[in-house]
């Protein structure tokens, strides 16, 4: 009964399977999926379904911060409570890449409704870093204004 619940759909991103179909996926995998065509698609880029997506990429010019990490879980929250009814969002965790300053682990954690199955799937998200978190080239000196 759990696989029936889950259903198939379309893999994403689109791709032609062995036969020259297009590719299904199945299962965890095609949560998996649907979670991250969720988060990856903008209000408004689906021409006959305006609201569908996440707000997430509202603050892709925002710090890499812990406020902005906040309002990237509480998005994400709110769009897979609205979009994905297969799942039951447990936490969702939101933290920065201490390498990349323009780049935040989005970190949801949730179960199967059906199953109460627990998993979790990260997705990175990147914003457009300051000038001044953007390391420079040796040699090249920048003059920024506070």
């Amino acid at each position: 009964m759990g696989q029936e619940f889950i259903g198939r759909g379309l893999a994403f991103p689109l791709r032609v399977d062995p036969t020259g179909g297009l590719a299904l996926v199945s299962g965890d995998r095609e949560l998996e999926e649907a979670i991250r065509i969720v988060l990856a698609t903008a209000p408004g880029e689906r021409p006959h379904r305006p609201e569908f997506g996440c707000r997430i990429h509202d603050f892709v010019f925002a710090p890499a911060d812990d406020a902005t990490a906040g309002l990237v879980a509480h998005e994400v929250r709110a769009a897979l409570r609205r979009w994905e009814p297969r799942v039951v969002v447990e936490e969702v965790l939101v933290a920065p890449d201490m390498d990349r300053p323009s780049l935040l682990w989005i970190d949801v954690r949730y179960s199967v409704r059906h199953t109460n199955d627990p998993r979790n799937l990260v997705f990175p998200f990147y914003v457009i870093p300051d000038e001044r978190d953007v390391p420079q080239p040796a040699g090249v000196l920048v003059a920024l204004e506070a």
